[in-house]
């Protein structure tokens, strides 16, 4: 360790005293209520905290099931009215579908700041509050959604809209200069300030950070850096941060806003937003598994109410409130064994993208980022922060959480035996879109929309592997428990041979008498731009900030496609498409399916027998082009963020400069001076100087005494 490091960690360990001594003067969310409490008393139940089921018995939470109902009732039915108007625009008269309308889910998933960005203008473009969503026809359908389950990249915009109170889109992306700052997407998440660990702005940051996740492991609760990753999220998607305040402790930057208090918004309690749900995979305990996880590894969901899974190898679920309490066959060690405030949100939106498991090398202690960019030198500091004051017991590389589930199902659930759970990104077994979770059979949905953000090629484009992932999980593992999935491509290879992976399509139109039950499945995968323009959202899972004229030119360009649909072998956007939209969502519906909308069904549906190409989509370009190139757009943000200072810069710099020109003049002249007094005619190398001065006084006096 050099002396730098050493001074840079002495500088950070003073920082994170000072931060602990400073939160109890800060009134109002200190950072340090990120600690769970503990020592709670627990419930009182005869038999278990835990509620368990088999695929036969399936039984939503009471809570959610009166959430359903009551937005289906109160809040759904007239959105369906505000969107299809009286429906004769979609060939169908309203007052038929009432009290038949489908069951709608939406799923977001992919990785990172792409999918927070790529899901965010999609939402947008669903969005009744949008205008231009609106007057398209695209806008209503999410206000008609039951369910919103969301994974990695997607539980970002997930939480950000839930614990904002569901704001628009262009107010939380962008700020409205007042109760919302913006995601300030150009504040790098590891090293907001500078590529630099000694920056004093990242030492500020890291402080904060390590101040909270030490609060939870002194309070005896397991950390990883899936902690670390989650606070770092809040600064961006959770409240209480600004550019003012970034760099300080004078707000809790989202740490005490816990998932289970979600039920306590306004937007919740008059059932404005659809149900939200939360994914997560897991490894078994111990096992250290770094790669691709199975497919039969148990897969979480998180909701406001609950926590566990609907996989029949576990089946169980605990009430969410009470996760981090440590239970055996369902019961807590001892009475006031309970712990509340784990789930804090940004811990939860941290775990479901937790993808340290094959980003962070236990061995060497690499995180495998890019070294040029701040981002390695900058995680591995903050880590090694952390490791020397938390136990080394702790598993460093997933989201730790204590195992309620211990004692349950010993036969087919892998962790039955552990004291913790290993969670991981929700797309680590490859299903990124988290779709699974809308297919339970209890949650009977008709319609599932899928926004995939996934990033499988070699530029970074979808190619339909987290359907394929679902299509192979649910036959292979959730049969039993889960609604089948509707045909599609049986390779990635066919889903970009037919252009499905580039376009909008429509799975499952033409479910027949006697078939399984299974969903239509409306996909939208990221895919460039209709018109032929370089695309800009196209980028890499680890880019980890984005200039505010990247992030609307990124916005821009999905919102547009999500508008615009498609026109075989055109470059243009179908006019009809927010209609033929409708057509889907509705298709269930109904028993005679319209002549317009078989029209749009004939040019948006997956039919296996009459399989489409992607030679209808002429024009793309596929090659990212960086929409800010060189970062102009940060330079602005950094003039003006910065401008004060700037000015006294320019000032000093005019200061300097006019004291050197003036000494440049002064010694010009000083050396002219001194040229008069030694420049001597006909001076040869050996004639003395003095004797020349002493000959011309002589004679000066010779003449002077003369006149």
């Amino acid at each position: 360790m050099t002396y730098l490091d050493i001074f840079i960690s002495l500088q950070l360990a003073l920082h994170i005293i000072l931060s602990c001594i400073l939160s109890f003067t800060v009134a109002q969310n200190p950072v340090d209520t990120y600690a769970p409490t503990v020592n709670v008393n627990c419930p009182e139940t005869p038999n278990s905290l835990v509620r368990t089921f088999t695929p036969q018995n399936q039984v939503l939470n009471t809570s959610e099931t009166e959430y359903i109902s009551s937005r289906e009732s109160y809040v759904i039915s007239n959105a369906w009215s505000n969107w299809l108007g009286n429906a004769s625009d979609i060939g169908y008269n309203f007052q038929n579908l009432e009290g038949k309308f489908p069951r709608i889910g939406i799923a977001i998933g992919g990785e990172g700041y792409r999918t927070a960005q790529y899901g965010a203008a999609v939402l947008s473009g669903l969005d009744w509050r949008n205008t231009t969503a609106r007057e398209g026809g695209t806008g209503g359908l999410l206000q008609v959604a039951s369910y919103l389950s969301a994974s990695s990249g997607g539980s970002w915009l997930l939480g950000s809209l839930l614990m904002n109170d569901w704001p628009s889109i262009k107010e939380l992306v962008y700020g409205n200069g007042g109760n919302f700052s913006s995601w300030m997407l150009d504040l790098d998440l590891i090293v907001p300030s500078s590529p630099s660990v000694s920056d004093s702005n990242n030492q500020e940051y890291w402080g904060s950070i390590l101040a909270s996740v030490e609060s939870k492991a002194n309070n005896g609760l397991p950390t990883s850096v899936t902690d670390l990753w989650g606070r770092m999220i809040s600064y961006h998607f959770l409240n209480e941060t600004t550019r003012s305040n970034f760099y300080t402790n004078q707000t809790s930057h989202g740490a005490g806003q816990l998932w289970s208090q979600m039920s306590l918004l306004p937007s919740f309690q008059n059932y404005t937003i659809p149900f939200p749900i939360v994914i997560a995979d897991s490894r078994e305990a111990g096992s250290g598994i770094t790669t691709t996880v199975s497919l039969n590894s148990t897969v979480y969901e998180i909701t406001p109410f609950e926590f566990g899974s609907w996989d029949p190898g576990l089946a169980a679920m605990l009430p969410l409130k009470f996760a981090g309490t440590y239970l055996t066959n369902g019961l807590p060690a001892n009475p006031s064994a309970c712990v509340t405030g784990f789930d804090q949100a940004s811990f939860v939106m941290g775990t479901s993208s937790s993808f340290f498991n094959a980003a962070f090398n236990v061995t060497d202690g690499n995180f495998g980022f890019d070294t040029s960019n701040g981002h390695e030198n900058g995680m591995n500091f903050v880590f090694n922060q952390l490791l020397s004051h938390t136990p080394s017991s702790n598993v460093m590389n997933a989201a730790n959480w204590p195992n309620p589930f211990k004692g349950i199902n010993s036969v087919t659930f892998q962790d039955s035996s552990s004291d913790r759970l290993e969670l991981l990104d929700g797309g680590s077994n490859l299903e990124k879109s988290p779709l699974s979770s809308l297919l339970v059979k209890a949650r009977g949905l008709d319609v599932v929309v899928v926004i995939d953000g996934s990033a499988d090629d070699q530029n970074y484009w979808p190619n339909g592997t987290s359907l394929l992932t679902t299509l192979e999980r649910i036959s292979s593992v959730l049969s039993s428990s889960h609604q089948p999935m509707p045909p599609i491509p049986g390779t990635a290879a066919q889903f970009v041979s037919t252009g499905v992976n580039m376009r909008p399509t429509f799975f499952g139109c033409n479910l027949t008498q006697g078939q399984p039950a299974y969903p239509i499945i409306i996909y939208l995968p990221n895919a460039p731009p209709l018109d032929g323009s370089a695309p800009a959202t196209n980028t890499g899972d680890t880019q980890f900030s984005y200039t505010s004229m990247f992030t609307a030119v990124f916005i821009n360009q999905a919102f547009r496609n999500t508008l615009g649909g498609f026109e075989p072998n055109t470059t243009s956007p179908d006019p009809d498409w927010g209609q033929c939209l409708q057509c889907a969502a509705i298709d269930r519906a109904v028993t005679l399916r319209s002549d317009f909308c078989s029209q749009c069904f004939a040019q948006y549906c997956y039919n296996p027998n009459n399989l489409p190409s992607n030679s209808e989509l002429p024009g793309r370009q596929f090659a990212f082009e960086n929409p800010d190139l060189g970062g102009l757009q940060k330079v602005e943000e950094w003039l003006q963020d910065n401008k004060g200072a700037l000015a006294g810069f320019v000032v000093a710099i005019i200061v300097v400069i006019a004291g050197i020109v003036g000494f440049i003049f002064w010694w010009r002249k000083r050396r002219a001076r001194k040229s008069r007094y030694f420049r001597v005619d006909e001076l040869r190398e050996d004639d003395e100087p003095w004797r020349y001065y002493d000959n011309r006084s002589l004679e000066l006096t010779r003449r002077m005494s003369i006149t």
